[in-house]
């Protein structure tokens, strides 16, 4: 459920990526963000010591669906230009979470106290970017709706391994009509930046999800009569694959909290 502090989005500037991380610098957004700034691109976040990152840049390459790869840091360095000139991942998404030996150790609101120098950051493509596109054709997108986190599954499809990094497909779902979901088809397939078209619709369990009410990560939400879950590849699925690879240490965003870039949707169109 967001927290009573979301209310201040309401306020930012409708289509300013810094303005969402402004606040998050500040700690005034704790909060999924979903729906904020449309119009750009938001991120999911992988951190690994500069030991692993070959291995995770090999990672994203055999599995582009849930690991578009738009953005990468040099070691320590907390900016990443490519993706906004004023960015520090240290800081700029509303909530991280923090894994040693593969297990979740914290949430932090900032990464001030646990930050290296042989820190290599990673920012891959979300399905919150596509989202817009959606909306704006008239898609309904019921989590948007709730105001909750999207629901988000482990399933038994499991990732293509590259060195110490492998794990399962997390996919995340949205429940749409079958005439909205041939809709969704054709546009994601124009956004493979984001994530792209999905990769299943209906019969969960096909994919080893058991109860779509309870989801991994996020939030669940009803599928009507006459609806069908829809799945797309989730950038949650680097954080099953860190978690495998028992890494001493790394950092992510926590599902739903993205990083707000400066570059546009419509930049990412094919």
């Amino acid at each position: 459920m967001r927290s009573t502090s979301l209310a201040m989005s309401n306020a930012l500037p409708p289509d300013a990526g810094l303005a969402v991380r402004l606040a998050a610098r500040s700690g005034a957004l704790d909060a999924p963000t979903a729906g904020l700034a449309p119009g750009y691109v938001q991120g999911n976040l992988a951190i690994l010591p500069r030991d692993y990152a070959e291995d995770f840049l090999r990672f994203c390459q055999a599995n582009p669906k849930p690991c578009p790869l738009l953005g990468v840091s040099e070691a320590g360095d907390p900016a990443i230009p490519v993706l906004g000139a004023d960015l520090d991942i240290r800081t700029d998404i509303p909530r991280y979470r923090v894994w040693r030996d593969g297990e979740l150790i914290g949430e932090p609101r900032d990464l001030k106290s646990v930050w290296r120098d042989d820190l290599v950051s990673f920012v891959l493509g979300c399905s919150f970017s596509f989202e817009e596109a959606l909306l704006q054709a008239g898609v309904p997108l019921r989590h948007i709706e709730r105001g909750s986190n999207v629901p988000m599954y482990r399933t038994s499809v499991q990732t293509q391994r590259a060195g110490r990094f492998h794990g399962p497909l997390v996919v995340s779902m949205r429940p749409m009509k079958p005439a909205d979901a041939i809709r969704a088809v054709q546009i994601t397939s124009r956004l493979p930046a984001v994530h792209g078209a999905p990769v299943h619709l209906g019969f969960p369990e096909a994919i080893g999800i058991k109860d779509l009410a309870k989801p991994d990560y996020g939030d669940a939400v009803p599928v009507a009569a006459g609806e069908l879950p829809v799945f797309w590849a989730c950038g949650v699925t680097p954080q099953a694959a860190i978690a495998a690879a028992r890494l001493p240490f790394a950092i992510t965003h926590a599902p739903g909290y993205m990083l707000v870039t400066d570059l546009k949707n419509a930049q990412l169109t094919v």
